[in-house]
C-alpha cells in the first residue's frame, strides 16, 4: 500500500534515524549500510511520518515499521497490537475524512495482528497468496465474489461502515468493519465464503 509514494531516505539521515532507533529495538541492530529506510507521510497521520525500515543483508530479512514525529527524534514502533495504533490516533491525532477512510482501513489491518493472527484483505483473488497456483476457473469465481473495499454508510457521529472481504488463516469470509472517528475498529457479521484454502504459510508472517 501506498509503494509509489514512498522516498527512500538518503544514507547520511539513515544513520542519523539508525543512531537513536537501534536503542529502541530489541535484539538485532540495524547496520546503517545495509539498511534502507522507506518514508511516507499518511493522510490520516497529521505531524507524522511512517518509515519501513529494512535490511536484507541478513537471512531472514531483519524489519521494523516505525512512526516518527516529524522533525524531531520520536519513535513509535509497530509491534502489531491494535493498542499501538491506537496510541498513535490520540497523539497524532487520527484526521479521518471520506476521501482517506479506505486507506486507513487497508493499513490498519496491514499493521495489526489478532489473537488468531492477520486478517487479510482481499479485494481479488490476486491478494490471496495461493501455496499453488489455482485454477483460471477457480479465480474467475472468486473475483464474481469479492469487491473491493466500500463505504456501506457514515453515521453522524463519525462512524463508517466498510464492507470487506478478509483471510484469517486459511479462511475467506465477507465481513462490516466499523471505524470510529477516533480510529477505533470493530467487526461484525462474519460470513464465511470459502475454507481449507491452500495458502502459504508466510502469508501470515509480517
Amino acid at each position: 500500500m501506498f509503494d509509489e509514494a514512498h522516498i527512500k531516505l538518503e544514507i547520511e539521515e539513515t544513520a542519523i534515524l539508525l543512531d537513536v532507533l537501534n536503542k529502541h529495538i530489541d535484539g538485532s541492530i540495524f547496520d546503517p549500510l545495509e539498511t534502507t529506510i522507506l518514508s511516507i507521510e499518511l493522510p490520516f497521520y497529521p505531524g507524522y511520518r511512517f518509515l519501513h525500515v529494512a535490511d536484507h543483508a541478513t537471512t531472514p530479512p531483519l524489519q521494523r515499521y516505525v512512526f516518527q514525529k516529524i522533525g524531531k527524534m520520536e519513535f513509535i514502533i509497530i509491534d502489531w497490537n491494535y493498542k499501538t495504533i491506537q496510541k498513535i490516533n490520540k497523539e497524532a491525532p487520527i484526521n479521518l475524512t471520506d476521501e482517506n477512510i479506505l486507506d486507513y482501513v487497508r493499513f490498519y489491518f496491514g499493521h495489526v495482528k489478532g489473537r488468531h493472527g492477520p486478517f487479510i484483505i482481499c479485494e481479488t483473488a490476486d491478494h490471496i497468496r495461493w501455496k499453488e497456483e489455482p485454477s483460471a476457473e477457480i479465480k474467475r469465481s472468486l473475483n464474481q465474489a469479492l469487491s473491493p473495499l466500500e463505504v456501506a454508510e457514515k453515521k453522524n457521529s463519525g462512524t463508517y461502515t466498510i464492507n470487506t472481504f478478509m483471510m484469517l488463516k486459511d479462511a475467506l469470509f465477507g465481513v462490516q468493519v466499523y471505524v470510529q472517528s477516533n480510529g477505533s475498529v470493530s467487526m461484525s457479521d462474519h460470513q464465511i465464503i470459502m475454507e481449507d484454502i491452500p495458502v502459504l504459510d508466510s502469508t501470515f508472517l509480517q
